[in-house]
Order: structure tokens, then sequence, then C-alpha cells
């Protein structure tokens, strides 16, 4: 089998396949908003359709592509590790290039942190940091901050504060508990009864790009150390010069005791995750010969998982891009601030290379209207009304930033160059200023919008 000349002959036929094989109601998704391209080929921070057109992906696969797709560093390594014949997955063994990436790593962290563990997803970072933290501490009590997202397998389900992911999955592991983000009297509260084993939250909520208080996350930290609980930073789409610094959690001069990282790790090739702990953690956990398999993952330590986080560490390193992710993020952040004189934009905000437009209910009759109208229909619609024009008019790949929020949020390749950010630029502001000229053609596209979500709505009942 080729696969190429399969893609060729097949290449019209993946809606279809979907809606047989997989997720029909995410092709009905795609349709509805008309996000159904056909893209056949990546290059960078470029996506290219059938029809030979160009567009500008400021989602990266939710951050995994910080790189940009296919980049020419981690293709050749990765091949290189394919033609190498290497043992690979022996298991009982411990691979060289493992240890190679454990290593790279470490030498970038926070300090007071000197071991890793190797995983295939931010997820499995996550369960395996709430186990770590229980195992370490003798505790089963989990603090997680509302709003957050940590992933949505059962354990960082539970630690994951949004009704939209956990309806309906029945009852989640016991013993997690939320507080409000950037609340430090509540989480002294929490963590007072001395029973907490960590606290977990993100240094910049994913959903919504939150970004808290300066005192917060050092607060945060000291409160943990007082009463006797693991600080968990989950980096997931933070860290890896997201944010301007190799991790968030630098803005802050904190230093957890576990830290999860994977998304941008992967290079955009192989799935993989770590988590970054302190030795006496780590030592707490895998404490006897009898135990030093008691938690792992079959393909945590695959050869072309490692080979690639190592090639990514190297291009971020060698193309300066948590330097450029700092610069270009500061311009971008100040040009677009000044969409912020439109009554529909209530703030711009981010770090670095992930940046957030909120909107609200603006105070002119004519728009408050057709707003009521939008938002009536589906809480969060009018977000859409932004992404979809920024696709279809624009060629720019955008999503909200988080359910039933009126947040657009931008991720992109962290490699974007000065045309690009002018791209960005103008089509931003052709949007938003076209959405405050009143009543046209983007509120009519509203209104078709809100009258389908009404039809699902229906639908579902």
């Amino acid at each position: 089998m080729k696969i190429r000349e399969l893609l060729e002959q097949r290449r019209s036929e993946n809606f279809a396949l979907h809606e047989q094989y997989l997720n029909a109601q995410m092709v009905k998704v795609l349709k509805t908003i008309g996000f159904d391209r056909q893209y056949v080929r990546a290059e960078g921070p470029y996506l290219f359709d059938d029809q030979g057109e160009r567009y500008l992906d400021l989602l990266s696969g939710f951050g995994v592509f910080a790189l940009g797709r296919n980049h020419p560093k981690v293709v050749e390594v990765l091949q290189e590790v394919l033609s190498a014949e290497l043992p690979n997955l022996v298991q009982m063994d411990v691979s060289l290039l493992s240890g190679l990436l454990a290593e790279r790593l470490l030498a970038i962290a926070p300090p007071g942190l000197e071991r890793v563990f190797f995983a295939n997803s931010g997820t499995e970072t996550v369960e395996a940091a709430i186990k770590f933290s229980r195992y370490a501490t003798g505790r089963s009590k989990i603090i997680y901050c509302q709003g957050g997202y940590h992933g949505l397998t059962m354990g960082s389900l539970s630690a994951t504060d949004d009704q939209y992911y956990r309806a309906g999955f029945g009852t989640l592991l016991p013993d997690f508990v939320a507080v409000p983000f950037g609340d430090l009297a509540a989480l002294e509260q929490a963590l007072s009864g001395r029973d907490v084993a960590a606290f977990i939250t993100e240094p910049i909520q994913g959903h919504g790009v939150q970004i808290p208080a300066t005192d917060y996350l050092p607060g945060a930290a000291e409160l943990c150390r007082r009463y006797g609980s693991l600080f968990v930073a989950d980096e997931v789409q933070t860290g890896l010069g997201r944010t301007g610094k190799w991790w968030a959690v630098e803005h802050w001069g904190v230093e957890p005791d576990l830290l999860c990282v994977a998304k941008a790790l992967s290079g955009g090739f192989v799935p993989v995750g770590a988590v970054l702990c302190r030795q006496w953690i780590f030592d707490k956990v895998f404490n006897r010969m009898d135990r030093a398999v008691v938690h792992g993952s079959t393909f945590g330590k695959n050869n072309l998982a490692m080979a690639a986080g190592l090639a990514t560490l190297e291009v971020i390193e060698s193309e300066n891009l948590v330097e450029r992710s700092a610069q270009m993020g500061r311009h971008l952040l100040a040009e677009l601030q000044q969409l912020e004189q439109y009554e529909c934009v209530k703030e711009v905000r981010g770090r670095g290379m992930m940046i957030a437009l909120e909107f609200a209910e603006p105070q002119s009759w004519s728009l408050k209207l057709s707003w009521k109208l939008v938002e009536a229909a589906n809480k969060g619609l009018f977000s859409q009304m932004v992404v979809v024009p920024l696709l279809t008019k624009h060629h720019l790949l955008s999503q909200v930033a988080g359910q039933s929020m009126n947040v657009v949020k931008f991720i992109p390749p962290l490699t974007l160059t000065d045309d690009d950010c002018r791209w960005i630029l103008e089509a931003v502001s052709d949007v938003v200023a076209d959405l405050h000229r009143g009543p046209g053609a983007a509120w009519e596209f509203g209104k078709t919008l809100a009258a389908q979500a009404v039809r699902m709505k229906v639908g579902d009942r």
C-alpha cells in the first residue's frame, strides 16, 4: 500500500467516511459554520486546500504546532530514527533517547524539578500528577480551579470545571474540590484542613485566556507550602514558549512541585507528554524495586516521541522562538487592543502567542437587539460571527476559547512572520468593524446561525 496514492484516490471522501464511521456530529458542525474545507497540504503556519487556497492557522491544533506543521528539522530527525533500526519499547530496558530528552527538559525546567515521567498526552500527565501527589503526601483531596481545563479522561475530567464535558458521564472521582481562579482566600480555606494532596492549575487558563493577578500564583505556591500540599502547574498548553517564556510560571517566579507538559513537545508528529517533578516525590512513588513499574505507559518512552521532543527543543532554542513569541505577541496584543474602541469588544488580553478577544453586549440600541437575538439562540454564538468570516473571507483559522463563551482565542505557531502579523491585524480589524456597522450581511449570517442552533436544540428533544 502506498499512502500517497491512497490519499490521492480517495481525497474527497473525508467527510463521508467520518459521517459513516466516526463522529457524524462533528461533520455537521463543520458544514454548519462553513469550516468544511478539503485541506491537502500543510507547511509551517499555513494550510492549503484542494483549490490551492492558503490559510493561516491561528489554532495550531489547540497549541500542538508551536513550530508550525512539517518542520524540516523534526522531519529529518524522525526519518533518521525510522531508518536506524533502533530497538524500541523493549520495556525490560532503559532507553537512551528517553534519558536524553529527560536531561534536556530538566535543563530548561523551573528550579527544583529533577525527575521526569513520560506519557502520551496532556491528560495522561495530569493523571500521573494526581496519582503521584496522592501517593507522595498520603492525602487524597485535589483542589482545582473553576474555569480550568485539564483533560477528558476520568481523573483529569474530575479536575475540569465545565459541565459541558462532565455532564452524563456519571460520578467522577471523589475528593476533588473547585475554588475560584484567582481567589487566595478561598484557596487557603480549602487547604487549611491539611488534607489536600495537591492544588492543580493552569498558570493562564486556556478556556478564555484568563490571566491571574500578579500575586495569585506566588501566593498559591506559598499556601501550598504552608499546608503541606503540592503545587501542580498544568503547562500542557502554556509551556515551551507559548506565553513568551519557556514556562508560563516564570512570569510570576513560581517554582511548582510538579509540572505537566505535552502538545508542542510532539513537534506536531508523535504524541508525547511529560511530568517534571521534585526528586522526593518520585522517590516516594517508586520507592522500592518491586514498585519500579507501579505507574507507567506502554508507549510513553517510544523512540519516535523522544526524538520528536529532542528535535522540538532544539528548534525552539536555535530559532529563538521563546523570544520571538514574546516580541511578536507584544506587538499583536498592542495592535489588537486598539479594537477595544468598539463597543462589542470588552477586552483584548494575552501573553506571548496566547491572545484572546472577549466580546460583550453592546450599548447602542440597534446592535443590542441583534446581539440579544443571536445570544438567545445559543450563548456564545456571537463569537462564531467572528471566527466564521475570519476563515471564509480572510482565510484565518481560529476558534472560540470555550463553550458558551464570547471569547475568540489565537494560539498560532511561534514562527509567524511580520507579513503574517499584518494579515491577522487587517483581517480581525475588518471583521470587527463590519460587525459594528449595524444590521447587514454579518448580522444576517448571525441570524442564520441562530436559527440553525434553535433547530438543533429542538432536534435534541
